[in-house]
């Protein structure tokens, strides 16, 4: 079976919004896609991790800077037919005090290692959902801030603007689900689902 390798942050890992725990298989957008898709002599590479960013090191959990290891994972997973990429959420965060397009630019990194280290597979560029609204609150995630949302609606453009220079697929994880009302952040099975219709029919364009 081909290869289509989903690197991401939590919501690729299927965290259960408010929980420290994870989604079953079936129930991951990743693990809906492979099922639909492994008829067709392909599978699901699912490498999400919690916390992980573009290109910035995070000062509290290591190994979450995601230009480290993503050529490490093209390698260990090749021939890779299929990249889809959905990172950007965490580089959000105030203590990077990153602008859209400066997330952007880590993205250019990302698919610059990509296409040198794997230069046959297409790439599927998918911006992440929103952040919901005083995700910053008590009880939910202060790492983030009202500037973090506000980044947060502006990278589906950046990164639609990006696929198109870079000639790769582009799909707006924002226009199919929305954050969990349970934590403001993560999909829930609702949106997992919807995120995996949405990349199914893109799918059948690709493969």
């Amino acid at each position: 079976m081909e290869q289509i390798l989903c690197f991401g942050d939590s919501n690729t890992y299927g965290l259960i919004p408010g929980t420290g725990q994870r989604y079953d298989w079936n129930i991951r957008w990743t693990g809906i896609l492979n099922d639909e898709i492994s008829r067709k002599g392909f599978r699901v590479v699912e490498e999400g991790l919690c916390g992980r960013t573009t290109v910035f090191e995070d000062p509290f959990r290591k190994g979450r800077k995601g230009t480290d290891i993503l050529p490490v994972l093209l390698e260990t997973h090749g021939p890779v037919h299929t990249v889809v990429l959905m990172l950007g959420t965490n580089d959000c965060k105030r203590i990077y005090d990153a602008s859209p397009q400066i997330i952007g630019k880590g993205i250019e990194i990302l698919i610059g290692q990509i296409q040198e280290k794997s230069p046959e597979s297409k790439i599927v560029l998918v911006s992440p959902i929103f952040l919901g609204e005083k995700v910053w609150e008590e009880g939910f995630d202060p790492e983030f801030d009202a500037g973090s949302v506000a980044v947060s609606k502006e990278l589906g453009e950046v990164y639609n603007k990006i696929a198109k220079e870079k000639g790769t697929y582009f799909l707006a994880a924002s226009s199919y689900a929305k954050p969990s009302a349970a934590d403001r952040e993560h999909l829930d099975e609702e949106g997992h689902r919807s995120l995996a219709d949405g990349l199914i029919n893109l799918f059948e364009e690709i493969l």
